[in-house]
């Protein structure tokens, strides 16, 4: 195969992994018509489909996997050894993609990783604030940030964060007319602030614990939110009680403008840690940070 038709190989690579022309085009950053083109051109050399294409999705075919088999570790190899070379350099660069919720970028991340940037002027670091749990892999991430008690064992960790206690919390003017609740029953008859995971599409149920006892409540309430500053916003201005991080609710329990509820059930999860897939060979540029993180 002449060597310009190499790159219709990493097209095919791409369509392959995404099992999708859309993602596969944005990936590549080319038209979906150019990539379509391209793997067209590609099985009429070869004179073989590599790929079936229904209106929902793509798979691949006999012929496809058997090509892909021998060709995408070797691709992998070249990069992993451009890679390689590039960290001989005594100054890091490139981009370190990372996803986590706003709440560990803000109030745990940023300072740290403004330390990195200062250090190291050609690395880049680029944040996505997601609540999903999101598959790094899939998402083309170098690391995820998420409670120790969310990882999955495909992964690789590195605790980052003390750990973190969830609190209940309503404004005065919330209760200027309620009974404040003392047991988690008491929360069906509360409006309570929802936090939608975009994962499943639920409603995150809250999570309580006191002694040996463990519940997870279903609470209802007029407000639903994807993020959680917007639901102690929504808490502060007296619309219901919120679950959120203890250290985030901290400086309006000190001011007293939100109140703590049912303080014997607040739960407490190990800390944030920095994921990665297990799978995926460490560069230079992911190193700085994990010690800069740890």
């Amino acid at each position: 195969m002449p060597r310009e038709h190499y790159s219709d190989l990493l097209a095919l690579i791409s369509v392959a992994e995404e099992r999708s022309f859309t993602r596969a085009a944005a990936r590549l950053g080319i038209s979906q018509s150019m990539l379509s083109h391209t793997i067209r051109g590609l099985e009429a050399r070869l004179g073989v489909r590599l790929l079936t294409r229904t209106t929902r999705s793509v798979s691949v075919t006999e012929a496809g996997e058997r090509l892909l088999r021998v060709v995408a570790p070797r691709f992998k190899d070249i990069a992993s050894e451009l890679r390689h070379v590039a960290e001989l350099s005594e100054t890091p660069a490139g981009t370190i993609r990372i996803t986590a919720t706003e709440h560990a970028i803000d109030t745990l991340r940023w300072p740290k990783l403004a330390g990195i940037l200062t250090t190291y002027p050609k690395l880049k670091v680029e944040l996505s604030s997601d609540y999903a749990l999101t598959d790094i892999v899939q998402g083309r991430y170098d690391f995820g940030v998420r409670l120790g008690d969310g990882l999955t064992r495909d992964s690789s960790a590195v605790r980052i964060a003390p750990d973190l206690q969830f609190a209940i919390v309503g404004a005065p003017s919330y209760f200027a007319a309620r009974a404040m609740p003392a047991i988690p029953q008491d929360l069906t008859n509360h409006a309570c602030i929802n936090l939608r995971l975009p994962t499943r599409g639920n409603l995150y149920a809250w999570e309580l614990k006191k002694d040996q006892s463990e519940l997870n409540v279903r609470v209802d309430g007029q407000l639903v939110f994807n993020g959680i500053y917007q639901i102690v916003n929504a808490a502060l201005s007296g619309y219901g009680l919120a679950y959120v991080p203890e250290d985030l609710a901290r400086p309006h329990l000190e001011s007293g403008r939100l109140l703590p509820v049912m303080k014997s059930w607040w739960r407490t999860f190990p800390g944030y840690h920095l994921y990665y897939s297990s799978q995926r060979e460490t560069s230079r540029a992911m190193q700085i940070l994990i010690e800069a993180l740890r």
